[in-house]
């Protein structure tokens, strides 16, 4: 993978982006996000932040091979602290981590925000986490993918600030409301395999001599509720 050639997840989140935006990108790595973007002139401003020094050395180093370093702005800071005020952006891509550090970064940093982004944002684990915080912090999510690349199932989240509180149900947060919706092939193969998994739990569970079967019931309840969800109907 390079700037040129995104690897599947990235170039999905790059799709997200719309011309003209004025991106941060968090967690940059070798900036191949913005560099595409910035090649394909879909931004013509972009900080790229990271925050450790050996990956920020990386994105300069590609940066500089493609002579954008007029165009994008790399920064070493934690999170949304590379977001200087003349930045003026109001696009955020924060892509490949966790959702608990998604979130810690969003929260950390809200003073950051000013509404006007929007946030494109893809977890590797903890969707539910991400949805959760959008929903508490008054965020609507408009748009999610979910593609396979490598083995590896991953989700995009694209979220704007609303006008009024958003509300998000149980199973929506956990899903996602799009996804839900939409219930594509890499969805129900995603929730089958976490049905197999959980299977597996509650089989080593049954092993123990005192088997916790208030544990195991609580967990038979969940792969009754995802079985029911991926279910499509004829």
């Amino acid at each position: 993978m390079n700037s040129t050639h995104l690897s599947k997840r990235l170039q999905t989140v790059s799709d997200h982006v719309e011309a003209g935006s004025r991106l941060a990108d968090i967690g940059s790595d070798h900036a191949y996000l913005p560099i595409h973007l910035a090649k394909n002139h879909m931004i013509d401003y972009g900080v790229v932040g990271e925050i450790a020094k050996g990956p920020l050395s990386n994105a300069i180093s590609e940066i500089k091979k493609d002579n954008l370093l007029d165009v994008l702005h790399p920064r070493l800071a934690d999170g949304l602290a590379a977001i200087q005020a003349g930045d003026n952006i109001d696009a955020i891509t924060i892509a490949g981590m966790g959702g608990n550090l998604i979130t810690h970064i969003l929260e950390e940093g809200k003073a950051k925000l000013t509404g006007q982004e929007k946030l494109i944002l893809q977890p590797n684990v903890g969707e539910p986490a991400v949805r959760k915080w959008l929903m508490s912090h008054q965020y609507r999510i408009f748009a999610e993918q979910i593609l396979e690349e490598d083995g590896h199932i991953y989700e995009i989240i694209t979220a704007k600030k609303s006008a009024v509180p958003v509300t998000y149900s149980e199973l929506e947060l956990k899903f996602g409301p799009f996804l839900l919706k939409e219930k594509s092939p890499v969805f129900v193969a995603k929730w089958q395999e976490e049905i197999g998994l959980l299977q597996r739990v509650i089989h080593n569970m049954q092993k123990a001599v005192e088997p916790d079967t208030a544990k195991i019931d609580t967990i038979q309840s969940e792969i009754r509720t995802i079985d029911e969800v991926i279910k499509i109907e004829s």
